[in-house]
């Protein structure tokens, strides 16, 4: 179907959003009245660059409080109607959304409310324009899509239709099944956003907190296949009033808002594209540091050993188990401290993985590969950190570990009982949190969890899980509270170990510096839960953590202090336990403030 996005979706002036939306691929635009307004473009020159630009102007949006009022005001309605009417003939566009009343003025009466709407259909078929009804969900007397459809349907007009918004339906609970029953030619326009589900007011929820489908909670698949299922045949458009989307950088916003729709058929049943390869673990978490002497020692402490070198680059394989780590200069030289820089996807088939990141326009990484590298497929997630998508072992298909041929140990191998990587944690930038989300959900088929909020020293942390397979990839994006550059962006590695405290002691042991954990939150342990004699001592002297979920699973882990942008955590879970220690999540961020300070 074409897709189309309200202007008011994106930054930026009119003529930005209108560049913005047609690098992205969108077919077309809703131009939001404020947006011209505030415009130097006469209508004329808006509709010469959109046709320019190859969009068309699908909708003009929004005339409000039209219906149901004393005869004296809609007479002054029609004559403002009218001048709307000129202006959309000059934009190039022939159908207008006029938005349920919430004037003071508007009575509850249905039959003036269709007499009335059948006059402006009347008058605007004379302009060559069609009327798209729609109800807000705080409408005065008209907040439900049924009931603005009995209304369309009573005036009986050909110029007449309804406009259905996935938004002002859901939020307010309402069943979408009965779209079904509108004949498609009678709903003019169908606008999409979803929401996180939240207990506020409507009408603030809707200005502040929509956001694209697929980023919410939203069931906004099943009312786009009532629609289709109706009839409906034009645009699929978004229409989402977000604070950040209004000070992020439109480009970027855009194609995340197309990369929504196209997921969307894809939920929807509309358009198929090529099946999830949904992640099975973890390959590699690459880091890049302008100095590995330091990074190299801790994790050697950690139990790590140098096993191999790429063969054309200046990147070392250290592995421990199933866990492998590159350390990486190619890139390090570049950067100010270290960080992480890339991961490495397990998958049974990258080539399948590559392609669904490609249909859903994930910026495929140009790679320099010299003769005998094997061949590895990359993209980029919306905070620039690399995925690759890899087998690592597997028959039949390259493997990455070819790359990097064995090097003498410059030690005896010493592990601590680290195996595997158990989760790796993102902090996005305030402006890709959202995105973030749906791209991992979408191109990776990653499932999210919910959204958690954790008290941090300077504000509030929001962070969310998303995991894959049988629950061994698990991802974690989170939000720092303040908008800082790259160099506040903390990333972190977790590894797993079936014995936290031999690790731990071992780790310490070999000179690795432990974030210290507060006496009064060993104290707090003590008095919530039962130990083991001298289990809880053994864990104020490690700076070891614990929690215990209601299902009896329990998770205990601690940290190394950061290097550079970058720290490690290691996990040991029992009982079935699928958190990530979120309780303990306030203490640890004010260890690591006080650490770096």
């Amino acid at each position: 179907m074409r897709k189309s996005i309200a202007t008011v979706s994106l930054s930026g002036s009119l003529g930005e959003k209108l560049a913005a939306a047609a690098r992205a691929g969108f077919d077309g635009v809703e131009i939001f009245e404020n947006d011209l307004l505030a415009s130097p473009l006469a209508p004329e020159e808006v509709r010469d660059r959109a046709a320019d630009l190859g969009l068309t102007i699908d909708l003009y949006q929004p005339m409000r409080d039209i219906e149901a009022v004393p005869a004296e005001l809609f007479a002054r309605n029609l004559r403002r109607a009218e001048r709307k009417f000129d202006v959309m003939r000059r934009l190039g566009t022939d159908t207008l959304l006029v938005c349920s009343s919430v004037s003071p003025y508007a009575e509850d009466d249905d039959a003036l409310a269709a007499a009335q709407l059948h006059a402006l259909a009347e008058r605007a078929a004379q302009a060559g324009v069609r009327i798209a009804y729609e109800a807000l969900a705080w409408g005065r007397h008209v907040s439900t899509y049924d009931h603005a459809w009995r209304i369309v349907a009573a005036a009986g007009h050909p110029a007449l239709g309804v406009c259905l918004d996935s938004f002002h339906i859901l939020s307010r609970g309402t069943d979408p099944r009965g779209v079904a029953e509108i004949p498609g030619e009678k709903i003019f326009f169908l606008q999409l956003a979803d929401a996180p589900l939240m207990a506020m007011d409507v009408l603030q929820w809707s200005r502040h907190y929509r956001c694209f489908p697929g980023q919410g909670g939203f069931d906004v698949a099943g009312l786009v296949r009532q629609a289709v299922r109706a009839g409906y045949a034009g645009p699929l458009s978004l229409e989402v009033f977000n604070d950040v989307f209004r000070q992020a950088e439109a480009g970027s916003t855009a194609v995340d808002a197309l990369r929504s729709l196209i997921a969307l058929e894809d939920a929807a049943g509309i358009a198929g594209l090529p099946a999830p390869v949904v992640p099975s673990g973890f390959a590699f978490a690459e880091l890049a540091t302008p100095d590995p002497g330091p990074v190299g020692e801790l994790l050697g402490a950690l139990g790590f050993a140098r096993t191999g070198r790429h063969a054309t680059k200046p990147v070392e394989l250290w592995t421990q188990g199933e866990a492998r780590v590159l350390l990486s200069t190619a890139a390090g030289g570049r950067r100010a401290s270290t960080a992480l820089a890339a991961i490495g996807l397990e998958t049974t088939d990258p080539a399948g993985a590559a392609r669904r990141a490609e249909a859903l326009l994930a910026p495929v990484l140009p790679r320099r590969r010299a003769a005998g590298d094997v061949p590895l497929d990359a993209v980029a997630a919306p905070d620039g950190t690399a995925l690759f998508f890899c087998a690592t072992g597997r028959a039949g298909l390259p493997d990455w570990t070819g790359d990097f041929p064995a090097v003498p140990a410059r030690r005896a191998a010493r592990g601590t009982g680290i195996g595997r990587v158990d989760h790796v944690a993102l902090t996005q930038p305030w402006h890709h949190y959202d995105e973030a989300v749906l791209f991992h959900r979408t191109v990776l088929g990653l499932s999210p969890h919910d959204s958690v909020e954790i008290a941090d020293p300077y504000g509030l942390f929001r962070s969310r899980a998303l995991t894959g397979g049988a629950g061994e990839a698990r991802l974690v994006l989170n939000l720092a509270p303040v908008p800082t550059g790259d160099a506040g962006r903390a990333q972190h590695l977790a590894f797993a170990t079936d014995d936290i405290t031999a690790t731990a002691g071992l780790v310490r042991e070999r000179g690795a510096a432990l974030l210290e954990i507060p006496a009064n939150y060993h104290d707090d342990l003590d008095a919530r839960f039962t130990f083991a004699p001298g289990e809880l001592d053994t864990y104020r002297d490690l700076g070891i953590l614990y929690d215990l979920d209601e299902l009896g699973g329990e998770f205990r882990h601690f940290y190394t202090v950061s290097a550079g942008r970058v720290f490690f955590e290691v996990v040991q879970r029992t009982g079935g336990y699928q958190g990530y220690g979120a309780v303990n999540a306030p203490v640890r961020l004010a260890a690591q403030a006080a650490a770096d300070h």
